[in-house]
């Protein structure tokens, strides 16, 4: 099954994480904006040349996202206000549900919804 990737997942397998490296032998997705702000969080913490070296390894993985998808991925997080979601992890739980992948994750809130891979952090 293709596996959906959340930004947490990204940094892991970026740090060198051996319980997350394998992740990058499968098929794997990630949406556009999940992409952005991993580049935002290398940009941040390294430099452009590191953010950069990443978005030329994983380009091929990456996927838009449409608005309606947006949208839903906006109700999702006001539905579940209590839960404090990130509106990313929302939109990649959302894109992996309308596509039949597994969402990759290691945030708790996601931790026993259906279609969801836990890897804790």
């Amino acid at each position: 099954m293709t596996k959906c990737l959340d930004t947490y997942i990204l940094i892991e397998i970026h740090n060198g994480n051996p319980g997350f490296a394998h992740l990058l032998d499968e098929e794997i997705v990630i949406t556009d904006l999940t992409f952005a702000e991993f580049y935002g969080n290398l940009l941040r913490k390294h430099n452009k040349k590191t953010a950069d070296y990443w978005e030329r390894k994983l380009s091929l993985c990456c996927r838009p996202v449409s608005k309606e998808l947006l949208i839903q991925s906006v109700i999702f997080r006001v539905e579940h206000a209590k839960e404090n979601l990130s509106f990313f992890d929302c939109v990649g739980y959302m894109f992996s549900r309308k596509n039949n992948f597994a969402f990759v994750t290691g945030d708790k809130a996601f931790k026993n919804r259906e279609g969801v891979l836990f890897i804790p952090k």
